[in-house]
C-alpha cells in the first residue's frame, strides 16, 4: 500500500511539480491550495506520513496552516521564500520535522530523500542513553516525533544489559559522563561484538573537554555532539548515520545475498561462522532431477523453480540461516532443538511437493531430498556429514529426509 502524503501549495506550478516529483517517487499525494481545502481533507483523512505546508498561504499569510495542522497530530515539512533566523527558530519550536527554502524547483531534491528517511525511520530502534531523566525524554521526544522507535537506559551498563535482550536495536545515542559505565567505556565495549555498520552510535556530552570527540570516535562511535546541540544538526547527524548505515548495508547484502532466491550465498555462510553457535545442526537439500525441470520446459522454468523453493525455504526456517549453496542445491543452519529441526525440515519437503510453480502455462511440480545431522564438528566436516545424508536420501528414491543424530560418522572418520 502506497505512503499518503499531503502537499498544501497555492502557486499551481510548484503544487502540480511536487504533486508529479511524489507520485514518481510512489506516494499516494493529496494537494490543497488553502488552510480551508486543508482542514476539509484532514477532517476526512490523517493517515498520511507527512504533511508538505507552504507557509504563506492566500488565507494563511503567516504560517497559520502549521498550528492547524499540527492539531490533527500530523508531521509537518515547511516550504518557505523567507529565512531569517526568527522565523527559523519559530518554525522549529512548533516541532516541524524540518523547513526548507523555495528556491525555484531545488527544494525537490532535498525534499525526496528527506521523506525517504522519515519513512525509512520506521525500520530503526534506538536505544538513548543518558542519567538525566530531562535529557533522555527530550533525545526520545525528538527521535519519536520521526517515527523512530526507541527504548531507554540510565547508564553504560543499564545500557549493555539492555541491549544484550533487544537484538533489534539499529542505534545508539549515548552521553559521556554517567554512573557505573561512561559512554566511551561502554562503546569500547559494543565494539567487541557490534560493528560500525550493524550498530551505530551517536556519543553526546556536556562537557567542555574538547578531547572527547576523538576519544569517542576511536573508541568505536560513527559520529559526536557536543551539549547542548542545535536540533537541526543533531538530525542532520542522526540522518547521515542512518543513510550511511542503510547504504552499506544494501552493499553488504547486494555481496552477500544470492540475487535470484534471496537466500544468503555461501560466501556470506562462511563468513558468519564465528557469529554461528558451535552447538549447531545443518541441512544439505537438492532440488529433484532439477535438470529434467531445464531440459522440458527451460532455463527460465528452472529459475522460476529455485525462486518459489526459496521462498518455501525463507517461510519454513524465518530465524534461521537459510542458504543458496550452488545450483539447486540449499544449505540450513539452526542453532534450534534437532527433533523440531527435523520435523520442521519434513513439513517443508511436503509442502514443496504439494506445491505447484506456474510458469508461463505450465505448472510444474518438483520434490527435494535433504540430509540433516546435529553433528558436533566444524561447518567443513557438518557439511560433508549432510552432504553423506544426502546422497543416501538420493540413492533411497529421492524426496525424503535422512538425518542422523551427533554419533553420526564418517566413513574415513573413527
Amino acid at each position: 500500500m502506497k505512503e499518503k502524503i499531503l502537499v498544501v501549495e497555492d502557486s499551481r506550478t510548484f503544487r502540480n511539480y511536487l504533486y508529479q516529483q511524489l507520485n514518481n517517487a510512489g506516494y499516494d499525494v493529496e494537494t490543497a491550495q488553502s488552510v480551508a481545502e486543508a482542514k476539509i481533507i484532514l477532517e476526512r483523512e490523517t493517515n498520511f506520513l507527512c504533511t508538505v505546508l507552504d507557509y504563506c498561504l492566500p488565507d494563511g499569510q503567516d504560517g497559520e496552516i502549521i498550528d492547524v495542522v499540527l492539531s490533527y497530530q500530523q508531521k509537518i515539512i515547511v516550504l518557505t521564500r523567507i529565512f531569517n533566523n526568527t522565523l527559523r527558530e519559530a518554525v522549529l519550536a512548533k516541532g516541524v520535522i524540518d523547513y526548507i527554502l523555495k528556491d525555484n524547483f531545488s527544494p525537490v531534491s532535498y525534499l525526496l530523500p528527506l521523506i525517504k528517511r522519515i519513512s525509512n525511520n520506521r525500520n530503526h530502534k534506538a536505544l538513548v542513553v543518558d542519567d538525566s531523566t530531562v535529557v533522555r525524554r527530550y533525545i526520545v521526544q525528538l527521535l519519536e516525533h520521526q517515527y523512530i522507535q526507541t527504548i531507554e537506559a540510565e547508564d553504560g551498563a543499564h545500557a549493555l544489559r539492555v541491549l544484550n535482550k533487544n537484538n533489534d536495536i539499529t542505534f545508539i545515542v549515548t552521553d559521556h559522563d554517567m554512573p557505573n559505565k561512561d559512554g566511551i567505556s561502554m562503546t569500547h565495549e559494543i565494539r567487541k561484538n557490534h560493528d560500525r555498520n550493524q550498530l551505530a552510535i551517536l556519543g553526546l556530552s556536556g562537557s567542555d573537554d574538547r578531547t572527547l570527540t576523538a576519544r569517542f570516535l576511536k573508541a568505536g562511535a560513527n559520529d559526536f555532539l557536543y551539549k547542548p546541540f542545535n536540533q537541526e544538526e543533531f538530525f542532520c547527524r542522526i540522518h547521515q548515520i542512518l543513510d550511511m548505515k542503510e547504504a552499506t548495508n544494501e552493499l553488504l547484502r547486494h555481496a552477500n545475498e544470492d540475487p535470484l532466491t534471496g537466500l544468503w550465498n555461501r560466501r556470506y555462510m562462511f563468513s558468519q561462522l564465528p557469529t554461528i553457535p558451535s552447538k549447531r545442526s545443518i541441512a544439505m537439500m537438492d532440488i529433484d532431477l532439477f535438470k529434467n525441470v531445464n531440459d522440458t520446459y527451460g532455463h527460465d522454468a528452472g529459475d522460476a523453480v529455485l525462486i518459489e523453493v526459496g521462498r518455501i525455504i525463507k517461510n519454513f526456517f524465518t530465524n534461521d540461516l537459510t542458504v543458496r549453496f550452488g545450483g539447486e542445491e540449499f544449505c540450513i543452519l539452526t542453532s534450534g532443538p534437532f527433533v523440531q529441526f527435523v520435523e520442521a525440515l519434513e513439513s517443508m519437503r511436503s509442502a514443496i511437493e504439494d506445491y505447484e510453480i506456474c510458469h508461463n502455462s505450465n505448472k510444474i511440480k518438483v520434490s527435494v531430498s535433504i540430509g540433516a545431522t546435529d553433528l558436533q564438528a566444524p561447518l567443513d566436516k557438518q557439511i560433508k556429514a549432510a552432504d553423506k545424508l544426502l546422497y543416501t536420501a538420493k540413492q533411497q528414491g529421492k524426496n525424503q529426509v535422512i538425518f542422523a543424530r551427533n554419533n553420526f560418522q564418517l566413513d574415513n572418520e573413527k
